[in-house]
């Protein structure tokens, strides 16, 4: 049966059905928009609609039905999916014992793709009812330098948003012509709410829409700045990309012909920062963490969770490996990561109110093992050069300056520069995915000769070519790499972790 609102009486009166599977119960056609979401992909809908369907679910938040925005070409197909299933859509939570927990989600009730309607997309973030925008733009969508952190005005992209009289096409012209018009109307601008993996991701926001702002109409980015609330989140699901055996496995086990169902693992966080002028969901009621400091648990999830990611994934590609699971599984990958959370990792963190650090790293690593999540990879070593100096970088930086161990987080970048070769230990080739790849690739291939090669990129790692303790270790790590391999320089690291205590 296909996925759709005329035929969600049907579903709800299949007595099997109804056992496996929860269904929207709330009337969806007397909701009202108060978000609009631009960036709807697999962990929008693992996220932030999931925590809005469990509050319409239990019989709130009416005025906060969502509203999915698509501002890139490849979201065309969204656009599609969403509209011939009347925004529905299927969540299945794998646990790691095979079973599933599947739920239908009703709270994406409206999408619009900017690339054909630019007007009705700021329209809609115009509109009185509007109250947050919200973004899952990837960490490379805010169009800043990971080294300076400055916003980069010569994007074309952002160039052309600029010119005198431009229909806007990017995230930030969209967003400031919707705020110029709230403005101009007597509104109050709606809060700009960041669900991104990015340290601090509400002040990322504010300084990049506001620096685009200053270059658009700096009348217009006094107001934006004085006036918006950037509230900062921490989110965390693992979701991979959809796959067509879990298309199958929905149409198998429920009858259900859902297009892009996502699937996702059990465990979700959400902490955020309550800075909302204009009112919010009751998210603290379905366990969302209302905070009034996000940057501890920020902290907490990019340098243990985020950055062990990149730890395991380099080297367990180069070892063989293709899906997550198998690489954590491995005792040696998985005591490697084990010493770079307790060793490196966690020295650098504040303390994070209510969370207990040494249950948080086991569940990570029984989360990393779970069998039926079957992420691959490939996902994490993708986009490594947002990645890495986000997540990985300001842990080096963080211990070179308090003397604090260097050797494990170096191996990784190390582990990352040998991967960007783009040929594996057997002469295969790696399919890099990476939007600095025309750069980064041809500077990996010069290492075999040129040892630093990769790291004197200051556009990457900044001035971290100029400290000679962290070249050392680099250096010493990425010639074992070379010589002896990725699995046999990780017993050598783990065999150091060890004897060291």
């Amino acid at each position: 049966m296909k996925l759709t609102e005329a035929h969600l009486a049907d579903l709800a009166n299949d007595s099997e059905l109804a056992e496996g599977v929860g269904l929207p119960s709330y009337d969806r056609t007397s909701l009202t928009v108060g978000i609009v979401h631009i960036g709807v992909g697999g962990f929008h809908r693992a996220h932030q609609a999931m925590y809005v369907d469990r509050l319409l679910a239990a019989g709130g938040a009416q005025e906060w039905a969502i509203c999915g925005v698509g501002v890139l070409p490849g979201d065309r197909r969204m656009k599609k999916v969403l509209a011939e299933q009347d925004g529905l859509y299927t969540l299945a939570l794998k646990h790691a014992d095979g079973t599933w927990e599947t739920r239908v989600i009703g709270s994406i009730v409206d999408y619009l793709f900017a690339p054909d309607d630019p007007e009705a997309v700021i329209e809609r973030m115009a509109a009185k009812a509007t109250r947050i925008v919200s973004l899952t733009v990837t960490e490379g969508g805010y169009n800043f330098s990971a080294t300076t952190g400055e916003f980069d005005d010569h994007s074309p992209a952002v160039v052309a948003d600029l010119a005198p009289g431009a229909v806007p096409s990017t995230t930030f012209g969209l967003v400031t012509e919707a705020l110029r018009r709230r403005r101009d109307r007597g509104l109050a601008p709606f809060t700009v709410m960041s669900c991104d993996n990015i340290e601090g991701n509400g002040e990322v926001a504010r300084a990049t829409f506001t620096a685009f702002a200053r270059l658009l109409d700096p009348v217009l980015a006094v107001w934006i700045e004085s006036k918006t609330s950037f509230p900062s989140s921490m989110v965390d699901r693992i979701t991979p990309a959809t796959t067509a055996e879990v298309i199958a496995g929905i149409s198998d086990r429920y009858g259900i012909e859902d297009q892009w169902p996502v699937a996702a693992e059990p465990f979700v966080q959400w902490v955020l920062e309550d800075d909302f002028p204009l009112g919010r969901p009751a998210f603290e009621e379905v366990g969302v963490q209302v905070v009034d400091d996000v940057g501890p648990y920020e902290l907490m999830k990019l340098r243990l969770l985020n950055a062990s990611h990149q730890a395991l994934c380099y080297f367990g590609w180069l070892s063989g490996y293709r899906l997550v699971h198998e690489v954590v599984q491995d005792p040696l990958f998985s005591r490697f990561l084990v010493a770079y959370m307790d060793q490196e990792a966690t020295p650098t963190l504040e303390p994070v109110p209510g969370i207990d650090l040494d249950e948080y790293k086991r569940t990570l690593i029984e989360r990393f093992s779970n069998p039926e999540i079957r992420d691959t990879v490939a996902r994490l070593c993708a986009e490594s050069s947002d990645r890495i100096p986000t997540w990985l970088l300001p842990v080096i930086r963080t211990n070179l300056v308090s003397g604090g161990p260097i050797t494990l987080s170096t191996a990784v970048v190390a582990s990352w520069a040998r991967y960007a070769e783009g040929s594996d230990e057997q002469g295969e080739p790696i399919e890099i995915v990476d939007a600095l790849k025309d750069t980064l690739v041809p500077i990996a291939q010069a290492q075999r000769h040129d040892p630093t090669a990769f790291i004197a990129n200051r556009s990457v790692f900044g001035d971290l070519i100029d400290d000679g303790r962290f070249v050392e270790e680099y250096t010493a790590h990425l010639h074992s790499l070379h010589t002896l391999g990725a699995r046999a320089t990780l017993e050598g690291l783990v065999g150091e972790c060890t004897l060291g205590g």
